[in-house]
């Protein structure tokens, strides 16, 4: 019983951070905000059509994500389900493409061009992955891809928090932005990865 209330809590927590920050980062669509945002129009001042196609896409991804990891609204409303991981597949690979387009063009130098670019690919990448593992009906398969997906999507929420930490400390913004495009993801993608190794059978992790 505690650890069902546990992972109850825990699933609470991670919907909650996720609709939090969907809604903080969906009010830099509005003109005024984007174009005061200081680090966004020094890094992407040439590219605002894509920064709002990554804006728009990512936080509608980021707000249904955690819809899609309730065995509920799966078991009950399977056609719902299937709706809305449409709608999720769709928002990371357009949100992902915006995303590489501004990764190339960032003035942030190199380390953070080939972060957000590598979190880029590798998001589409994992995302395409689940989706035609459900068309097959693999849907073990289609599951791990998806947490691999959604580890990646929920960059977004660790990027504001180290973000937020880092501005807390007193660290200079332009020195730290170019961490952000690694510390954001790949911890969440270990992770992932160690859930998955651990939710194998144990021959099979032999």
């Amino acid at each position: 019983m505690m650890s069902l209330t546990f992972a109850r809590l825990r699933f609470a927590l991670f919907a909650l951070l996720c609709l939090l920050i969907a809604a903080m980062s969906a009010r830099l669509l509005i003109p005024e905000l984007a174009r005061t945002a200081g680090h966004l129009h020094y890094h992407y001042e040439a590219r605002f059509l894509a920064l709002y196609g990554h804006i728009a896409f990512a936080v509608i991804a980021l707000a249904v994500m955690p819809f899609q990891f309730s065995t509920r609204l799966r078991a009950a409303r399977p056609g719902l389900h299937r709706l809305i991981g449409r709608i999720y597949v769709a928002s990371c690979i357009i949100g992902g493409l915006c995303g590489l387009w501004l990764a190339v063009g960032t003035q942030a130098g190199l380390v953070a061009a080939w972060g957000f670019g590598l979190l880029a690919v590798v998001w589409i990448w994992c995302t395409l992955q689940g989706l035609f593992a459900a068309r097959a009906r693999a849907f073990a398969d289609h599951r791990r891809w998806m947490i691999r997906s959604a580890a990646l999507t929920f960059g977004a929420v660790t990027l504001r928090i180290y973000l937020i930490g880092a501005l807390a400390a007193g660290l200079d913004f332009n020195s730290f932005y170019p961490l952000l495009g690694w510390i954001s993801w790949v911890p969440n993608l270990i992770i992932a990865e160690w859930v998955l190794l651990e939710r194998r059978p144990a021959r099979v992790r032999a």
